[in-house]
C-alpha cells in the first residue's frame, strides 16, 4: 500500500471549493476530495503549529502531552519521568510508526522538526528530508523538486508513506510574483464589508487589522502580497488575496504530485490524506492574518481521505479531532492501538458512512493567548485566561455558529444559560482529563503557561522591547481608550512605559 500525507500549513476549509469556497483555490485538493471523505468538523484540539502537530504525533490531548505552547516549559512534551523504558512511548506510538508497523517505508519532505525544535516530530520516520533548512520559509517550488526525485525513486515500489509539508499559505504570503494574481477581479467574502472593517479598526491587539504585523502595521517589502495595516478595503483585498494566492500556488504544486503519481501508474491506488495544522483568521475575533485563538477559525481544519476500499465523494458532519487519526489508522491498517492515546477511531465512517462523531470538542491556544473552548452543537464557549494584550476579549464569550460563523457578537452575557453550560463542560473535561493524567503528571501545563509569565507571543520576556512602542502607536492611531485597560490586565506593560 502507498499513502500520500499532505500537511498544508495553515489551511483554513472555508477558503477551499470543496467546503464551499466561492473563489477557485484548489482544483487539485477538491479532486481529492471528490474521491474520498471530507470532514467538516474536524479539529485540532491544541494551536497553533507546534501544539496541533504535537497532538497529532502523539495521540494526545496537549493538558496530557504538555506541548502546548511555542516558548518555554510548554514548548515541549513532557518527560515522562523514572518510568521511562529504554525507548519513550512517542518513539514507538507516534503517528508515523503506526506505518512503519504496517511494513511501510516512511519518509518526511519538512522543515517542522527544525523550526520549532520538535524533534520528537521525526519519530517513525526512515527518511527525513530537511535540506533547504528554511524552516518554515520554504516557497513550493524549494520543496516539489525533493518530491518529484524521491517519487522518481521510490514511487513505484509498494508499502511506502510520504509525508509532504508544504507553507505557502501561513503568513508572510510568498506566492511568486511571476505568479500573478489570479482573484484580481473575485469579490472578497460577502461580510467583509466597510462597516466591519471600520469596527475592527478601533480595536487593539497583535494581528488586529491596524497591526497586523503583530505590534506594529509596517509592510514588508520582501513580502508585497502582505498588507500589516488594513485601514481600507483596499489593504484588506489585498491582504485575503495574498492567503488565496498561497493556497493555488500550492494546489498547483500538489497537482505535479498527482499528475507524477499517475505518470508512475500509482495514483489509483495510493491513499491520500490531505489536512493541515491549523486555520487563519480573518476578522474572525477581529484578528487577522494570524492562528493566535481557541477560536472556530483557528482549531477548524479541512481533513480529506481518499483510502482504497473507502467512501467516495462524501462529507461527514461529526465532530473529530486531528488525533483520532491514530486509532482510525489503526484500524485500516490492522495495527495495535496505544492506550494513553486520546483519540477515537472513524474509521467506519470512513468505510461504510457511520456517524462516529463526539458530542463535543475542547479547544485550547496557549501560545499567542491563553484560551480553551468548547464546540458543540452549534454553538461556541470560549475562557480567557490571558488575553494576549487583546483588551476587547471577555473572560466568557459564547458565539452561536450557525447565526454568527465569523464570532462578531458576544452572547454571554444574553444567554447566561447556554454561557453557564459550556462552562460546565469545560469543567467537567478539565476533571476528566486530569483524572486521566499519563505517566503520573499532576499538572495543568497552561498553569504552567501563566506562571511563566504568559503565552509566548505576548510574554513579558520576548516582546517587553516591544510594548512601550506599541502603545505609543494606539495613542497615533486614535486607540488611545483602550490603553487603560491593557494596563489594568498586564501591569508589566505600565510598568515599562513608566521607565
Amino acid at each position: 500500500m502507498r499513502v500520500l500525507f499532505l500537511d498544508l500549513d495553515t489551511l483554513r476549509p472555508d477558503h477551499l471549493g470543496c467546503y464551499g469556497y466561492h473563489r477557485n483555490t484548489s482544483p487539485n485538493i477538491d479532486r481529492i476530495a471528490s474521491e474520498g471523505v471530507a470532514f467538516e468538523n474536524y479539529y485540532c484540539p491544541d494551536a497553533p503549529c507546534l501544539p496541533s502537530r504535537a497532538a497529532l504525533v502523539t495521540g494526545m490531548m496537549g493538558i496530557h502531552n504538555g506541548a502546548i505552547g511555542h516558548g518555554g516549559t510548554a514548548a515541549d512534551i513532557r518527560l515522562e519521568g523514572p518510568g521511562r523504558q529504554f525507548r519513550s512511548t512517542c518513539s514507538t506510538n507516534s503517528l508515523w510508526n503506526i506505518f512503519r508497523k504496517a511494513g511501510m517505508q516512511t519518509c518526511t519532505i519538512s522543515p517542522f522538526a527544525e523550526r520549532h525544535s520538535s524533534y520528537w516530530f521525526l519519530a517513525g520516520f526512515n527518511e527525513m528530508h530537511n535540506h533547504i533548512g528554511k524552516c518554515g520559509n520554504e516557497s513550493a517550488e524549494e520543496v516539489t523538486p525533493t518530491v518529484m526525485e524521491w517519487l522518481e525513486n521510490n514511487g513505484e515500489n509498494d508499502n511506502w508513506l510520504l509525508h509532504i509539508n508544504y507553507w505557502d499559505p501561513h503568513t508572510p504570503y510568498r506566492a511568486p510574483e511571476d505568479f500573478g494574481n489570479p482573484f484580481e477581479n473575485d469579490p472578497l467574502p460577502a461580510w467583509m464589508n466597510e462597516e466591519t472593517l471600520a469596527r475592527h479598526c478601533q480595536l487593539a491587539g497583535p494581528h488586529t487589522a491596524r497591526d497586523n504585523g503583530m505590534y506594529h502595521g509596517n509592510d514588508d517589502p520582501k513580502f508585497p502580497r502582505g498588507a500589516n495595516d488594513l485601514k481600507n478595503m483596499n489593504e484588506l483585498k489585498r491582504c485575503i488575496d495574498g492567503y488565496d494566492c498561497g493556497i493555488r500556488y500550492m494546489d498547483g504544486h500538489i497537482g505535479q504530485i498527482l499528475d507524477k503519481l499517475e505518470t508512475l501508474g500509482v495514483l489509483e491506488d495510493t491513499a491520500i490524506i490531505v489536512t493541515s495544522d491549523h486555520g487563519e483568521n480573518f476578522g474572525e475575533l477581529g484578528i487577522y492574518s494570524e492562528h493566535g485563538t481557541a477560536d472556530n477559525i483557528t482549531c477548524r481544519i479541512p481533513m480529506i481521505v481518499r483510502w482504497p476500499g473507502a467512501k467516495k465523494g462524501i462529507k461527514d458532519s461529526g465532530f473529530h479531532y486531528n488525533l483520532d487519526l491514530l486509532p482510525t489508522v489503526c484500524d485500516l491498517l490492522d495495527v495495535e492501538k496505544c492506550e494513553i492515546w486520546d483519540g477515537q477511531s472513524y474509521a467506519e465512517t470512513l468505510l461504510d458512512g457511520t456517524d462516529t462523531g463526539r458530542e463535543e470538542l475542547v479547544l485550547s491556544q496557549c501560545a499567542h493567548v491563553c484560551q480553551r473552548s468548547v464546540r458543540w452543537d452549534k454553538y461556541l464557549y470560549m475562557r480567557t485566561y490571558n488575553d494576549g494584550m487583546h483588551p476587547h476579549y471577555d473572560t466568557e464569550m459564547l458565539f452561536d455558529l450557525e447565526k454568527d460563523p465569523h464570532e462578531q457578537n458576544n452572547l454571554a452575557k444574553v444567554e447566561p444559560g447556554i454561557t453557564a453550560l459550556g462552562a460546565s463542560k469545560l469543567l467537567n473535561w478539565h476533571q476528566q482529563m486530569m483524572d486521566s493524567q499519563p505517566f503520573g503528571f499532576t499538572e495543568d501545563p497552561m498553569m504552567k503557561v501563566l506562571t511563566e509569565g504568559g503565552p509566548q507571543h505576548c510574554n513579558p520576556n520576548n516582546v517587553a522591547g516591544k510594548a512601550a512602542g506599541y502603545i505609543q502607536r494606539l495613542k497615533d492611531t486614535g486607540r488611545g481608550e483602550w490603553i487603560d485597560e491593557i494596563y489594568k490586565r498586564h501591569p508589566w506593560v505600565e510598568e515599562l512605559c513608566k521607565k
